[in-house]
């Protein structure tokens, strides 16, 4: 049987404006429990941002992280997929373009985010990655 992406992604996604500090960004991932966030203007997408993005291209950087806004953080050039394009395609662009999460953009908003994680249980749900994907941090 066929899958989609809509039958596995994430759906309603945390969206931040590229002016959001890049402490406001963290502090939406640690309350939310979240490795991602993305970046729109309007509800058009402008990119995406991860928790290691934060640290990498602001943190490192030695900016001033209230400051800094998630515009220099984030990845603009961002793989994306319709929710009702099939997932092996979801797949195909995760290797292509070695990334673990790639944006769902239908009629050009975000409305979803398909990670390798959801992958990991929709395909395998007991391997490592399964098991860590469903797992809760701890505090």
């Amino acid at each position: 049987m066929t899958q989609y992406v809509r039958d596995v992604m994430t759906g309603d996604p945390v969206t931040v404006e590229p002016l959001t500090s890049v402490t406001a960004v963290a502090r939406i991932m640690r309350d939310r429990d979240l490795g991602a966030v993305l970046v729109t203007e309007g509800d058009r997408l402008r990119g995406l941002v991860t928790d290691r993005d934060l640290v990498v291209r602001s943190v490192a950087g030695g900016g001033d992280p209230d400051r800094t806004t998630v515009a220099g953080a984030c990845s603009d050039d961002v793989v994306t997929v319709r929710s009702d394009e099939e997932l092996d395609h979801a797949v195909r662009l995760m290797r292509e373009h070695a990334v673990r999460r790639v944006p769902v953009v239908d009629d050009g908003r975000p409305v979803g985010i398909v990670s390798l994680g959801d992958l990991a249980m929709e395909r395998d749900p007991r391997s490592a990655l399964g098991d860590i994907s469903v797992a809760r941090p701890n505090p």
